[in-house]
């Protein structure tokens, strides 16, 4: 790291469970943002302020009115701009050291494989069923950590998934690719402003923890807010041997 470097990210490097060692891990990180909305807001504007080196953000809507009450990243002078131009432009302007690419297109499953094997870590800020399927499927496939969140109305969801451990579930074991879910949309269901950003800034400390290897992840932990009384509640979640996305891997030989 040169002097630059020292100074903004000291308050890193003081404690002691990142130090020098754990921010130049930050430093060389890659990481890919799945949605620049309510969640990859948050997200993308603590990885980029925190030094990580190159942030993929991959969305393909543009910014509107109604985004403004909680999607961050965006500005008024912004709307009609793509969302990952527009949240690229905002973490440049708090970190112009960051690399920040751009991919604007509604990703599918060959487009995740390609993109999810460039990456560290993997953060599925997305709003629908299908895309999370698809980012799962690919952070397996190539043995890529997933942080997933999740939030509508006055309630949010957050876990890491990491199919590099076998004692712990992927996305799919807990919700089948199979299932029958009802699509809620923040445009008809509404959703408490910070929630998103709760839920988000919770995805980039654990982003955070990954790279650095600080403490332990949510692997194995779904942790649930109820922002009506503000009360978080925990479900431990196993890995289902039967599951069509990660089983195959972590079949044991006969």
């Amino acid at each position: 790291m040169n002097d630059d470097q020292l100074l903004r990210y000291s308050r890193h490097i003081l404690l002691d469970e990142i130090g020098i060692e754990g921010q130049e891990c930050i430093l060389a990180a890659r990481v890919l943002i799945v949605g620049a909305g309510g969640l990859g807001s948050p997200v993308a504007l603590f990885l980029g302020s925190a030094g990580v080196g190159c942030l993929t953000l991959v969305d393909d809507d543009v910014v509107d009115l109604t985004n403004l009450q909680r999607q961050i990243a965006h500005t008024s002078g912004r709307v009609g701009l793509a969302k990952v131009d527009s949240a690229a432009q905002a973490v440049r302007a708090i970190n112009p050291q960051v690399s920040v690419q751009t991919v604007r297109q509604r990703v599918d499953a060959a487009a995740l494989d390609a993109l999810v094997a460039q990456a560290d870590v993997v953060l599925d800020c997305s709003d629908n069923y299908r895309t999370r399927q698809a980012i799962n499927a690919a952070c397996v496939h190539h043995a890529r950590p997933l942080v997933a969140g999740a939030a509508i109305r006055f309630d949010g969801q957050v876990s890491v998934y990491d199919p590099r451990r076998g004692d712990t579930p992927c996305y799919a074991c807990l919700f089948p690719p199979d299932a029958q879910f009802e699509e809620v949309a923040c445009a008809t269901m509404g959703v408490f402003a910070p929630m998103v950003g709760i839920i988000g800034t919770m995805q980039a400390a654990e982003a955070l923890k990954l790279i650095a290897g600080v403490g332990t992840s949510l692997a194995g932990r779904l942790l649930m807010l109820d922002g009506r009384d503000m009360q978080w509640t925990e479900m431990r979640i196993q890995r289902d041997p039967a599951c069509t996305v990660c089983g195959a891997r972590h079949a044991q030989p006969e």
